[in-house]
């Protein structure tokens, strides 16, 4: 069946090399806003999108509701080559692999890159049709800190180790056919949203307290 573009989904213009990063996003912060712009310089990425997923049935916590997170998001990611996107729920994909096999559809001119950190990448063969991705969608990795030698060693790493760009190459990521991953190692910020909720500056209900991967696998 062949998807047609709405004006409800974000735009792209053939030959953007576009980044995108997956999450909940419950909340955002400045260590994802950091890590995106460190993937826009490093793998040579012209936009990234970042993807607030939907609730995952399948989890007791259901995070904060879509609207109060994307617009924590875009308080905490302003930057004129990052969209903030709810097109998960708009095209109704669970996994990973799944969506992005929906965006190359529906943005056949458009190079994507998949953008995550180094402790998914030491449990990336856990995920729904990893290989898949691997094999479809050129990979960054930037690094979190004690995650880089599991991730290094893990199955995914090795199994596609003659795929891999070296970190002095990593701005010809974005232009690369898959498979195709590269690991950079980039200075990180220990903030994180499970830190942000149980301190009580997001609220367990969703949202700022006084304001008014689709599981990945």
């Amino acid at each position: 069946m062949r998807i047609g573009l709405t004006c409800d989904l974000p735009p792209a213009a053939p030959g953007q090399v576009i980044g995108l990063l997956g999450g909940s996003f419950d909340p955002a912060h400045d260590g994802h806003a950091h890590i995106t712009r460190e993937a826009l310089r490093r793998f040579g990425l012209t936009h990234a999108w970042w993807l607030v997923s939907p609730g995952n049935p399948l989890k007791a916590r259901q995070p904060a509701p879509m609207a109060d997170r994307i617009a924590r998001a875009q308080q905490v990611m302003d930057h004129p080559r990052v969209t903030i996107t709810d097109i998960e729920a708009r095209i109704g994909t669970r996994y990973t692999a799944e969506t992005l096999a929906k965006l190359t559809a529906l943005y056949p001119r458009t190079r994507f890159v998949w953008l995550m950190g180094a402790d998914n990448l030491a449990q990336f063969d856990q995920w729904q049709d990893w290989q898949w991705i691997m094999e479809n969608v050129p990979v960054g990795i930037l690094a979190r800190p004690g995650d880089r030698i599991s991730a290094r060693t893990s199955k995914a790493a090795r199994l596609y180790a003659r795929y891999r760009l070296s970190a002095r190459a990593s701005t010809l990521l974005g232009r690369s056919d898959a498979p195709c991953w590269c690991f950079v190692n980039v200075p990180m910020r220990s903030v994180s949203s499970t830190l942000l909720r149980r301190s009580g500056g997001w609220g367990a209900s969703g949202g700022q307290q006084g304001a008014a991967p689709a599981p990945q696998g």
